[in-house]
């Protein structure tokens, strides 16, 4: 199942508890610890988005965000600005399997790759909980279809 970022930004808002400037390499390349892991990578600053990297606001909001996280809050777009040259783990992060919408369109949760709900919504969780928790399919698609058809009936809708 394909992943589409939405550009929320959420995957980088904490990630600077994770990814650590080690050393400024000059041009806007820098030397990047992963402080779990130890694994250090060179990225450099996209040269389309040097503009916005230059823009260091989004720490007064955010202080914990990714030393190369930026936030366009007139577009509500979030950008990494190292993307072409991004370290391994942010490659390969998907931030969900389904995204659950309410009536309103807003997020009321994502279900993760191992069929976890995250939410904050009270009646998704419970629904979650009584219901789809107890869904016996062993086929990813099979499951994710079932589930959607289940939440479009008490009313949410789902992106894949």
């Amino acid at each position: 199942m394909p992943f589409e970022c939405q550009q929320c930004g959420e995957c980088c808002s904490h990630l600077g508890l994770v990814h650590t400037i080690k050393e400024e390499r000059g041009e806007y390349r820098f030397l990047v610890r992963n402080e779990y892991t130890g694994e250090e990578t060179e990225v450099t600053v996209d040269p389309d988005k040097v503009g916005i990297f230059l823009d260091r606001s989004i720490f007064e909001e955010l202080p914990e965000a990714c030393p190369f996280f930026r936030h366009d809050k007139k577009s509500g777009k979030a950008w990494c600005t190292v993307h072409l040259t991004r370290p391994e783990i942010c490659r390969e992060y998907g931030c969900w399997r389904l995204l659950i919408l309410d009536f309103r369109g807003r997020r009321a949760g994502r279900i993760m790759y191992q069929r976890h709900l995250v939410s904050d919504d009270a009646i998704l969780s419970r629904l979650f909980e009584q219901c789809i928790n107890n869904i016996d399919e062993q086929n990813d698609a099979a499951w994710d279809d079932t589930v959607i058809r289940f939440l479009a009936g008490a009313g949410y809708s789902v992106r894949m």
